[in-house]
């Protein structure tokens, strides 16, 4: 007997192609009638010439289909020949794509030939059911010591890394995706400036960093509908990896060149706009992207995902629904930034909701004690820094004035430095006077 799926197949491969023709082109995207064609599956549209473009279809118009196209529309003519693909579309995954530098399709553009996939799969894939993640109850070493000793990070643990321009955000993460203790990394350059890109592998990552990961790149020229593909690709190949039982770390940036790319989807397909001219899919799609990571019964995946705050306005509508999503978040500062301490993250505005979990009831006495000592003086660091406070009016802040200098000093770390977590531990004891 035949099995359903493929009997499926079949069918569907024996059908008939109907043809329709391009009707409409509204700023980014195009209209095609005449072709029958589900939601997220692929549409060709012939230019003439040899040549096609692939589209998505993401929304319909009447009877007609809103299609976002894979790359600029220059040269589609009204009335060119469209033909529905019949499926959704697929990038290739496996272990042979360790190392390289792909594009939105699994396509590789670092120069080095093509890759021989162990497969072929769909981009979308549902999240784990709630009952068959496992629980977080393992710290992952970040290899950060400000990260593995304040921002704790669980193995599947999912933070957001909060920033605004020029802070420190790309150096951070490049710390990360060489420090951890993982298996594998995939990393995701969604909306990056084309100049960047090369800069961050070469000088942030470096041969190290890209020797065990998957680096996926969609540039700000590109169509909306590739930069969204990007991100939802790198999650797609790192549940591949978490499937074959491999501990994961996905690394997305940034999660706001991601909504920013759904806004403009969602716009020309007609969506109304909500808050600050988002539409509802924005807030979907995230919500969607980052449930798809974490632990299940096989692997995991830990997820890092940066946010770009404009104006540093840690209220921002992206901001703000993806601290609801996220399991913790790091905040960099720039005042930090701006007297030298990097990597410039701010203790106290930072949070890992799964500390309580993954500590040990020593280490977890050791950070609280670090987040008072710099909470204190934090209340006091204006009349500090006008030498208006005199010492021995408070024991408290006396105490902290002398070993917050110290903390910090364990908090600094030059990019090129990996840490290891119990060093650090033991860095932050020793800054606190408490024997290891």
């Amino acid at each position: 007997m035949i099995p359903a799926r493929v009997r499926d197949q079949v069918l569907r491969a024996a059908a008939p192609v109907r043809q329709g023709r391009v009707s409409r082109i509204v700023g980014i995207h195009l209209e095609v009638e005449g072709v029958e064609a589900g939601i997220g599956e692929a549409v060709r549209i012939e230019l003439g010439g040899g040549q096609s473009l692939v589209a998505e279809v993401v929304g319909f118009e009447g009877e007609r289909l809103v299609c976002m196209p894979l790359r600029e529309v220059r040269g589609v003519r009204y009335g060119d020949r469209a033909v529905a693909l019949r499926r959704a579309t697929q990038i290739p995954v496996g272990r042979a794509l360790l190392g390289r530098v792909i594009d939105a399709d699994g396509v590789p553009i670092d120069g080095q030939g093509p890759v021989e996939p162990d497969d072929v799969v769909g981009l979308e894939l549902a999240a784990p059911m709630p009952m068959e993640r496992t629980l977080i109850d393992e710290q992952l070493g970040l290899g950060v010591r400000v990260l593995d000793t304040m921002v704790p990070c669980g193995v599947g643990q999912r933070l957001g890394v909060f920033a605004g321009a020029g802070v420190g955000k790309s150096s951070l993460l490049s710390m990360v995706v060489r420090g951890a203790d993982v298996d594998v990394r995939v990393v995701a350059l969604v909306g990056e400036r084309g100049r960047e890109v090369r800069e961050f592998l070469e000088h942030d990552l470096g041969p190290e960093g890209m020797a065990r990961s998957v680096v996926v790149v969609a540039t700000s020229d590109e169509p909306p509908l590739v930069r969204v593909r990007a991100a939802i690709a790198a999650t797609r190949i790192a549940e591949w990896f978490r499937a074959s039982g491999a501990r994961v770390l996905l690394v997305m940036d940034s999660l706001t060149r991601l909504a920013l790319a759904q806004r403009e989807l969602g716009l020309s397909a007609g969506e109304p706009p909500s808050v600050r001219g988002y539409p509802p899919s924005v807030f979907r799609l995230m919500a969607q992207l980052l449930e798809r990571a974490g632990t299940d019964h096989v692997g995991s995946i830990t997820g890092i995902y940066s946010v770009l705050v404009e104006g540093d306005d840690l209220d921002d509508p992206i901001a703000d629904a993806a601290r609801s999503v996220l399991d913790g978040h790091i905040v960099l500062s720039r005042q930090l930034a701006n007297r030298g301490r990097y990597p410039a993250v701010d203790v106290l505005a930072s949070l890992s909701r799964l500390e309580s979990s993954i500590l040990p009831d020593d280490r977890r006495r050791l950070m609280q004690a670090a987040r008072r000592h710099l909470a204190v003086l934090d209340e006091v660091r204006d009349l500090v820094d006008l030498g208006a406070y005199q010492a021995g009016t408070s024991m408290e802040v006396d105490e902290a004035l002398e070993v917050v200098p110290r903390i910090e000093t364990v908090f600094g770390q030059d990019i090129s430095e990996r840490s290891d977590p119990n060093d650090a531990w033991s860095r932050l004891a020793g800054a606190l006077g408490v024997n290891a």
